[in-house]
C-alpha cells in the first residue's frame, strides 16, 4: 500500500503530471540525489508497475547524473543516438528510450536533485521548447520543497549537537543558593542546567530546541538525573526544573518515585502550557503527599502562571526576575510584587524572588514580605561546594490539610 502523501509531495506530484501530459510521456519524477544514490521521492506515471515512489539506484550510472555531468544533453528524444546513454541501466530497464532532466536548485545554489520526464518509445517532438517548460516546474518544485529541507537541516543540526552531549549523561547542572531573605541563611538551591558555552544560547532554548525534533523529554529527564545527583551532597531542598508535558510522562514518575521527595521542590514553568489539568494533577498527587513540594515559576511573566497557581495550588510561588529587576527605584513594579506576596500569603503559599542582583533590591524585597531570594547578589550558579550550609529549620513545608505553608 503506498504511503499517503503530504501536501508539500502532492503538490510536487501535480507539477509532474502537468509535465508528463504536456510532453506526453510515459512518467514524470522528482529525483533527490545524495551524492552515492538516487531517490524517486515523487511520481506520475502511466505505467506505476515499472516506476514507484522511494526507489534507489546508484546515482553515478543513471542518466540524471550523466546529464549533470554533460556527458548526455538535457533532451534527449532518442536515447539510442547516444551509445553513452545506451551503456547505462535505464536503457536496458525499463527500457526507457526518451529523456528529459533539469537540475532542482535551491535558493542557497544548492542541488537538490532533479525534475525528470521519460518515455518508453522515441519521441523527435523533445525540443529545447520542453526543457524550458521542466524549467519553470523544477523552479517551482525547489520552492515546495525548500522548507522542508531547511526544517530537517535544522533537525539534523540539533540532533548532531544534542546527541553527543546526551549520550554524555546530559548536561552540567550548577546549584544556584536560595536565601531567607529575613536571616540571609540558606534554605536551599536552584538546580540550573548549562550548555557548551559555544552553542552561544541559553538554557530554555537548547531545551524548546530539543522538543522541537522529539527529543526533549529525554534531555529533561537527564537533567533531573543531573539534579537528583546533587541530593546527596548538599543539605537543604533542591528545586528542580521540568516540563508539564515531561512530568506526564512514566520515565519522570519513575524518577521522581525514587528521589527523597521531603527534599524536592518540584518546579513548573509558567510558560509551559498545560492541556489537561486534571491528568497533571493526578500526577502529582502521590509525589506531593509523600512530601515533595510544588513551585510555579516565572510568576507575573505573564497570564498562564495565574492558571496554574489557581489550579494546582502550589506551595511556592516564584516570581519572575523581569518584573524584581530594579524594583527598588520602580513604583509599578514595588506595587506588583506587593501584590503577588498579598495573593501568595493570602494562599498560604511561600514566595521566592527571582533574579536578585542588587542589595537595594534585596531590602525592598524584604520590605515587601518576600519569603526567599535568589540571584547573583546571593551567588551564580555553581558548584554544590560553593554552597553555604543550609538552615533546615526554614525550608518550606509540604501543604496538607491541617498544614497548609504555616510559618516554620
Amino acid at each position: 500500500m503506498a504511503k499517503e502523501r503530504s501536501d508539500a509531495e502532492q503538490q510536487i506530484a501535480d507539477l509532474l503530471h502537468t509535465a508528463r501530459k504536456s510532453l506526453r510521456l510515459s512518467v514524470a519524477f522528482l529525483s533527490r540525489l545524495d551524492g552515492t544514490t538516487q531517490h524517486l521521492e515523487v511520481v506520475d506515471s502511466s505505467a506505476p508497475f515499472l516506476f514507484r515512489e522511494g526507489y534507489q539506484q546508484q546515482q553515478d550510472v543513471t542518466l540524471c547524473q550523466a546529464i549533470l555531468d554533460k556527458k548526455l544533453p538535457q533532451v534527449i528524444p532518442d536515447l539510442k543516438v547516444f551509445p553513452e546513454a545506451m551503456k547505462l541501466p535505464a536503457a536496458k530497464m525499463p527500457r526507457l528510450r526518451s529523456y528529459v532532466s533539469v537540475p532542482v536548485t535551491l535558493s542557497d545554489g544548492t542541488l537538490y536533485g532533479t525534475f525528470c520526464a521519460a518515455g518508453l518509445t522515441t519521441d523527435k517532438d523533445l525540443t529545447k521548447r520542453d526543457k524550458t517548460l521542466m524549467d519553470v516546474l523544477a523552479s517551482a518544485a525547489a520552492v515546495i520543497i525548500e522548507p522542508e529541507v531547511r526544517s530537517q537541516e535544522r533537525r539534523s543540526e540539533i540532533d548532531d549537537r544534542l546527541a553527543p552531549l546526551m549520550a554524555a549523561g546530559g548536561p552540567v547542572v550548577a546549584l544556584q543558593p536560595i536565601v531567607d531573605l529575613a536571616t540571609g541563611h540558606r534554605v536551599g538551591a536552584e538546580a540550573l542546567s548549562r550548555f557548551p558555552a559555544d552553542w552561544g544560547m541559553a538554557p530554555d532554548l537548547v531545551f524548546a530546541e530539543a522538543h522541537s525534533i522529539g527529543l526533549g523529554h529525554r534531555l529533561e529527564l537527564l537533567a533531573l538525573e543531573r539534579a537528583a545527583d546533587h541530593l546527596a551532597t548538599v543539605d537543604g531542598y533542591v528545586a528542580m526544573n521540568v516540563s508539564p508535558a515531561t512530568l506526564l510522562t512514566p520515565e519522570c514518575g519513575n524518577l521522581l518515585s525514587r528521589l527523597p521527595l521531603s527534599r524536592v521542590l518540584l518546579e513548573l514553568s509558567e510558560h509551559d502550557q498545560v492541556e489537561d489539568y486534571g491528568l497533571l494533577n493526578a500526577a502529582l498527587a502521590p509525589f506531593r503527599a509523600a512530601g515533595m513540594r510544588l513551585a510555579i515559576d516565572d510568576v507575573g511573566a505573564g497570564f498562564s502562571s495565574l492558571r496554574h497557581i489557581v489550579v494546582t495550588s502550589p506551595d511556592v510561588i516564584k516570581i519572575d526576575r523581569s518584573i524584581v529587576t530594579g524594583l527598588n527605584s520602580d513604583p509599578v513594579l514595588t506595587k506588583l510584587v506587593q501584590s503577588l506576596v498579598e495573593f501568595g500569603h493570602g494562599c498560604r503559599v511561600r514566595v521566592v524572588a527571582e533574579g536578585v542582583e542588587t542589595a537595594g533590591e534585596a531590602a525592598a524585597l524584604r520590605t515587601l514580605g518576600v519569603d526567599y531570594g535568589q540571584g547573583w547578589h546571593y551567588g551564580r550558579p555553581g558548584p554544590p561546594e560553593a554552597l553555604t550550609a543550609a538552615h533546615p529549620a526554614r525550608i518550606p513545608t509540604p501543604r496538607t490539610a491541617q498544614n497548609a505553608l504555616q510559618p516554620t
